[in-house]
């Protein structure tokens, strides 16, 4: 998927949220367990109830792998049923992935040729050459782990090396990168007052923002700090979207809550 083709969704369905889809067995209705695979069965019932509330889904990978080859197989399926079904939806594997080149490389295979993922999530530690192989598949996007929403952050991505915080350092770095247009960054909703001097290095690019919703992050202060005139935020809430019921009303709950959000959405962008 094309950078436009995204920004047409979202000002299609003036939403710009994105919905985790993040898996625990012990937290699924306990129904569903019944079923031969009660993840991909969980999925598919919160995609269907909630795909026109949301132009993106972000399966955490862990959450997949933790279940082993069933697991695995679980995350194929869901990300095939979304591009059979919900083409125009912007999908995204939070892996995390980042290691030397020729590794990269594979993986970025893994997650774009393999699954079709149109992004994935990349650790910056190991620097360009790590990144760099992902950037190089066409109209697919890379979301670099620049200031994220957990609390240990602050160990080493607000370090000052030597006269500028890691966290800058990395998105300045970066954006010089080659095919650096593919680039996203991660940015945690708990740090929504660190956007604007990110907005000051990279005005235009869209930032993946989870934190809003269980973790306390607010979404009227990342739209404050951190919209563009082509909305440039992919704002995330998982648990707080897909456990908002354990009952046989759990995918009427989830887009009940996603409802929710996407009028706050809404009444932003109309504010705009």
């Amino acid at each position: 998927m094309t950078t436009q083709q995204l920004i047409a969704q979202i000002r299609k369905k003036q939403s710009f949220l994105c919905i985790g889809l993040d898996v625990d067995l012990e937290k699924i209705p306990a129904y569903l367990l019944q079923e031969e695979d009660p993840i991909f069965a969980f999925n598919k019932a919160i995609i269907d109830a909630t795909h026109h509330l949301c132009v993106a889904y972000k399966p955490n990978t862990a959450f997949y792998e933790a279940y082993g080859l069933k697991g695995w197989r679980s995350l194929e399926r869901t990300i095939d049923y979304l591009n059979a079904n919900y083409p125009e939806i912007f999908t995204i594997a939070d892996a995390k992935r980042g290691d030397i080149g020729n590794t990269s490389t594979r993986y970025a295979k893994a997650f774009f040729e393999q699954m079709a993922f149109d992004s994935i999530t990349v650790a910056p530690y190991m620097g360009r050459d790590s990144v760099e192989p992902f950037l190089a598949f066409k109209d697919k996007h890379t979301i670099l782990l620049a200031l994220t929403s957990n609390q240990g952050a602050f160990d080493f991505q607000t370090l000052r090396v030597p006269d500028l915080e890691l966290y800058k350092r990395v998105i300045s770095t970066s954006a010089k990168w080659k095919n650096a247009q593919n680039l996203m960054y991660v940015v945690g909703a708990t740090k929504a007052e660190f956007l604007a001097d990110i907005r000051e290095i990279v005005p235009k690019s869209f930032l993946l923002v989870p934190g809003v919703g269980a973790q306390g992050g607010s979404l009227g202060e990342v739209c404050k700090y951190g919209m563009t005139s082509d909305v440039g935020l992919l704002v995330n809430s998982s648990r707080g979207i897909i456990y908002a019921s354990n009952g046989h009303d759990f995918a009427a709950a989830a887009a009940k809550k996603a409802r929710e959000l996407r009028m706050q959405m809404k009444a932003i962008l109309d504010a705009v």
